[in-house]
């Protein structure tokens, strides 16, 4: 993955730094290991990134970046990974997420009509909320792994090409002309 193609999708070092709901983190933010671009920072901030987006409590962003300083990958990618889950995503993320945790348990989904009322929220919550941690948390936990490993090959492949090519382009220069 050439690094000017990842520089050219992600925010400025400053607009990150400035943002209020990151500036409980302080001085943390000046690392520079937050915001290098290599294949471990870049594949480590896919892994964070991706299972915090399929945890489903409030301040995501707040919480990825507290990982990506706690294992110094690269912070911006962190926090837009998290995005993944967005006011349009969430519904059927969640749905499968449910889903999955109630197949991994072994219990009957429950099919209820919706009904947006505070009291109907919290009484279907306090019966799904095991199957629906559980299938977040393993969604996550394969999302995050999938993310890590998947960016290292492509990460490695473009290496691998780039320097085929390097040797390839050598070769023709040093090739004695007839």
């Amino acid at each position: 993955m050439p690094k000017e193609f990842i520089r050219r999708y992600l925010p400025d070092r400053d607009h990150v730094k400035h943002q209020r709901h990151l500036q409980v983190f302080g001085e943390l933010l000046h690392d520079p290991n937050l915001w290098h671009l290599n294949r471990r920072s870049v594949s480590g901030a896919f892994a964070v990134g991706l299972f915090i987006a399929f945890i489903p409590i409030p301040l995501q962003m707040v919480l990825a970046a507290a990982v990506a300083m706690l294992f110094r990958v690269n912070l911006p990618i962190s926090i837009g990974l998290v995005w993944i889950t967005n006011p349009l995503t969430i519904p059927p993320i969640f749905y499968f997420t449910y889903r999955l945790g109630t197949w991994m348990m072994g219990v009957p989904m429950r099919h209820q009509d919706f009904e947006l009322s505070w009291q109907w929220m919290v009484a279907e919550l306090a019966i799904a909320w095991k199957p629906f941690l559980l299938g977040s948390f393993v969604t996550g936990t394969v999302a995050a792994l999938l993310g890590y490993f998947i960016t290292r090959g492509l990460w490695r492949l473009h290496l691998v090409r780039h320097f085929r090519q390097r040797k390839a382009e050598r070769l023709l220069r040093e090739r004695p002309k007839e």
